[in-house]
């Protein structure tokens, strides 16, 4: 997984643009979350169920006031895997997601965490933490 200011998904390659951050803000910007999901050979062509949920340093979700009240962010997906043509038998293939989020106000000098599960497991490599900046100090008045 890999913090990105936006990122999509072609001819099964990721294409990612300002990639591989961990501070932002403090002001809200767009972003996104890359990921390589590795898919070994007995699990091709079984149906896996995928969710990104964005935690809080104390590890609950992040809730955000919406007009239909409180809201977490969540995004799921599902993906299959086949054995591409000509591949030796047991090579494992990579399926490739982005997920683009618009500008998510989040607290100042706070850390996060995406946390992706398949198939309801935390695997390795399966967070992506980072840290917003400080709200900048204020001119003294004289």
């Amino acid at each position: 997984m890999l913090l990105a200011d936006s990122a999509q998904v072609a001819d099964g390659k990721l294409y990612i643009l300002g990639g591989g951050w961990s501070v932002t803000g403090p002001e809200p910007t767009p972003s996104a979350v890359a990921m390589k999901i590795g898919v070994d050979w007995h699990e091709f062509n079984t149906n896996h169920h995928w969710e990104l949920f964005l935690e809080d340093a104390d590890g609950q979700l992040v809730r955000f006031e919406t007009p239909e009240g409180m809201q977490t962010i969540e995004v799921r997906g599902d993906f299959s895997a086949t054995a591409p043509p000509g591949i030796p038998v047991g090579t494992p293939v990579d399926v490739p997601v982005a997920v683009n989020f618009g500008p998510i106000p989040l607290s100042p000098e706070s850390r996060f965490t995406w946390r992706l599960t398949i198939d309801g497991e935390t695997l390795p490599g399966g967070t992506v933490s980072f840290s917003t900046r400080p709200l900048p100090e204020e001119p003294a008045q004289d």
